[in-house]
């Protein structure tokens, strides 16, 4: 056979896919758990970054200062912590695919935000001395592109925002991905209030206009905005399902 005949070129691509698509997925599979476990650890820096135990960049042991956090499993339905249910590795994202675990929201609800929400999540709270300092809480909705994931820090009050941070999203880097950045999630840090007399209160407005009730208004990113709207909306709704639940903690529960 011509080492230049078309059969002898298949068949030489043909094994190089081969034996390419064999190491790859060996690789996959042999490096799974070591993904698995990255992601975990990433989760838990996020939970550390919206409680303001940490700061971006801080070379520390995640999984020894996550061990000051308690996980909750909470009933959103009732805002009451299922004492028999399992916390360990709760994700939002597998949740919303269990069809059996979530209930559907309309759009009237949660305007551009996801079409189910989990029935049941875990929360994550920080005590000192057995008082209640933060309780982090999953939350999720929709930006331009992209499902968005994160954690939302209040303070015991429910009211005071103490943190907000994204792990996972797919927003325009330079745009709405900034809502990685220092500047847009310092706003969050204890300054913003939700509610006003108990109404809530809360919007992120266009960049700079934030001016008028600082307390209750955070910037937008210039050139970014379907993805605040997308926040804007997450918050204000991810609030009012958690509601029965800021009202027990509130209550000492």
């Amino acid at each position: 056979m011509s080492k230049d005949s078309v059969v002898r070129v298949l068949l030489v691509s043909t094994l190089l896919c081969v034996v390419c698509s064999v190491i790859v997925s060996l690789a996959a599979v042999g490096l799974r758990d070591r993904q698995e476990a990255n992601a975990a650890r990433d989760k838990k820096r996020n939970v550390l970054l919206a409680a303001g135990l940490i700061k971006d960049g801080d070379d520390v042991d995640v999984d020894e200062l996550f061990g000051a956090m308690e996980p909750v499993l909470v009933d959103l339905a009732s805002g009451k912590p299922v004492t028999d249910g399992e916390t360990a590795g709760f994700d939002m994202e597998k949740a919303l695919k269990d069809s059996d675990a979530t209930v559907s929201v309309s759009n009237e609800e949660f305007p551009g935000g996801v079409s189910a929400r989990p029935r049941q999540v875990v929360v994550y709270l920080h005590k000192e001395a057995g008082e209640l300092k933060t309780a982090v809480l999953p939350v999720v909705g929709k930006g331009l592109w992209s499902t968005m994931y994160g954690f939302l820090a209040l303070g015991p009050d429910g009211d005071t925002v103490k943190g907000l941070v994204f792990y996972s999203h797919g927003e325009t880097p330079g745009l709405g991905g900034e809502v990685d950045s220092e500047k847009f999630k310092a706003q969050f840090r204890g300054q913003k209030r939700l509610f006003d007399d108990e109404a809530y209160a809360f919007a992120i407005l266009k960049a700079g206009r934030a001016q008028d009730r600082p307390e209750h208004q955070a910037d937008g990113i210039s050139g970014a905005t379907i993805t605040c709207r997308g926040v804007d909306e997450m918050i204000k709704y991810w609030v009012s399902v958690y509601g029965p639940y800021l009202a027990v903690l509130k209550g000492g529960g």
